[in-house]
């Protein structure tokens, strides 16, 4: 069972990064996150340390507006450095709606979890896993949590968010990566059962 203090702090960084991940940088989800990454504010709520030199590359000035840099790392049209889903990383054929998101949904079904019919973004987008794993944290939904993350999220994350660090070539994307990587790492560190070893396919 996992300890609330614990759990405050996974739901406030799961639906913090869920959400950077999930919405264009000028939206009134992700608008106040990003001013406050930028301030330095985001710290102080933050229940575990973070470097100086990470904190400070958010309000690092780039030739490149967010919203231009969300354009390419997220929507396109060019092919995009990361994809976000995760059979595009676990499935041979590197596609959409694979055989990764079918389990995924499965597992969902399973679990009597549903999300909203009118989406059109894949299950499996990293951004989408973060923000269940806040709600699941959120409602004390421990074992659903840890299977979310040890079957679904966790044995691809690492590499996405290497090459998405990578690829990102702006300060602002480049330190989110690394804020998720540290993130996961912690949460990885507290999980009861182990991580899926899958194959990866990018």
């Amino acid at each position: 069972m996992m300890q609330a203090q614990d759990r405050d702090a996974v739901a406030l960084s799961a639906r913090t990064l869920g959400a950077l991940f999930s919405f264009a940088p000028d939206s009134e989800q992700v608008a106040p996150l990003i001013a406050a990454l930028r301030d330095g504010s985001w710290q102080s709520q933050w229940l575990w340390p973070v470097a100086d030199g990470l904190a400070a590359q958010f309000a690092i000035a780039s030739d490149e507006p967010l919203a231009e840099a969300w354009q390419r790392l997220f929507i396109g049209p060019w092919a995009l450095p990361a994809p976000p889903w995760g059979s595009v990383w676990l499935d041979k054929e590197s596609v959409l709606f694979g055989d990764s998101t079918l389990a995924l949904r499965e597992w969902m079904r399973a679990t009597g979890i549903s999300l909203s019919e009118r989406r059109a973004e894949p299950e499996d987008h990293f951004g989408t896993l973060l923000l269940l794993a806040a709600w699941l944290c959120e409602s004390a939904q421990d074992e659903a949590f840890n299977q979310l993350l040890a079957w679904h999220l966790l044995p691809w994350s690492g590499r996405f968010l290497s090459v998405f660090i990578a690829g990102a070539e702006n300060p602002f994307y480049q330190a989110l990566g690394q804020l998720a990587q540290e993130t996961l790492a912690r949460w990885q560190a507290q999980l009861p059962c182990a991580v899926a070893d899958k194959p990866l396919y990018r």
